[in-house]
């Protein structure tokens, strides 16, 4: 006698839960898809483009003929362009060095448990907040000697006293790096701050109870430990230096004359005043360039981190 098995019941909510299945699993997809596609081609698309325009003799307007080099030996025949380069490293040292210093400082500080962190964490932190164009604007009232602080001290009686950095064409380019400072440093503070605080207290103080010294923990045990912090506040630093371009335009548009020329005002200038757009673009390449040379080792050392 054969048995006839029964045929199991699809019922209709089965294919309809396969298909919200599917549509869960392919949602975040669909979510990144339009973020994805804008941008591969207004970043990295044009980004490529301005390459290929670096090899041509493009001027006003885009000309796709290849030339090959010539814009790169025109970019470094131009006095400006090394101007522009020396400008970038005094800035770019002063401001990486003193931001993390200054941020160490105060993060150490404030790691002190003070009953008034929570009302300066937010002080330190607000230039952030504020645009390069609102802080390179304000500090050029500040220290403009005919508005700001000499004027000032003036007023009050102080007639010997004399600042006029921002119209000194050997000491212009400190004031970008004072107006930088004041805006990036408690950003570094903060992530010093938030580094501290992942320290294991426990081996603070099994080195209290060795009897070290306050200062030799600092610089023995917690500095050593903070080093992600440190390289990751360089890498953020030295990307911000590159591509300044609203605090100097804002501040100093770059003057007096060429004193406080940065690499990426001079790229500005020759692709869109001085209509030599192959230069430019030789010259955004350069920049770009340079980011890599920092972002690619971070990149290496923090994959490689992870493997070990």
């Amino acid at each position: 006698m054969t048995t006839i098995e029964p045929v199991p019941y699809v019922t209709p909510e089965r294919p309809r839960r396969r298909l919200a299945e599917r549509l869960g699993a392919a949602l975040p997809k669909i979510v990144l898809a339009p973020s994805f596609a804008i941008s591969l081609i207004f970043v990295y698309g044009f980004i490529l483009w301005t390459v290929y325009l670096s090899f041509t003799r493009s001027r006003i307007l885009p000309i796709y003929d290849l030339v090959g080099f010539d814009a790169y030996y025109r970019l470094w025949s131009q006095p400006n362009w090394y101007m522009a380069i020396k400008n970038l490293a005094i800035f770019g040292v002063l401001y990486i060095s003193l931001c993390i210093a200054i941020g160490l400082f105060i993060a150490i500080l404030m790691d002190q448990r003070i009953r008034a962190e929570g009302v300066l964490r937010p002080i330190f932190l607000y230039p952030m907040a504020l645009s390069f164009v609102v802080t390179g604007t304000a500090w050029k009232w500040f220290l403009n000697p005919g508005l700001g602080l000499e004027k000032t001290m003036h007023n009050l009686g102080w007639e010997s006293f004399k600042f006029d950095w921002l119209i000194n064409t050997d000491m212009a380019i400190y004031t970008i790096v004072i107006a930088g400072v004041w805006q990036a440093s408690g950003f570094i503070m903060a992530m010093f701050l938030a580094g501290l605080r992942g320290i294991d207290g426990e081996i603070i103080k099994a080195a209290q109870i060795d009897g070290a010294p306050t200062l030799a923990i600092y610089r023995r045990i917690i500095i050593p430990m903070l080093r992600p912090v440190f390289l990751s506040a360089v890498i953020v630093l030295a990307h911000m230096a590159i591509k300044s371009y609203d605090l100097v335009i804002a501040l100093t548009g770059g003057g007096p004359g060429n004193a406080t020329e940065l690499p990426s005002t001079f790229m500005y200038s020759y692709t869109f005043t001085r209509s030599q757009m192959a230069v430019g673009s030789a010259s955004a390449v350069m920049m770009l360039m340079g980011i890599t040379a920092i972002i690619v080792p971070y990149l290496y050392s923090e994959l490689r981190e992870k493997r070990t």
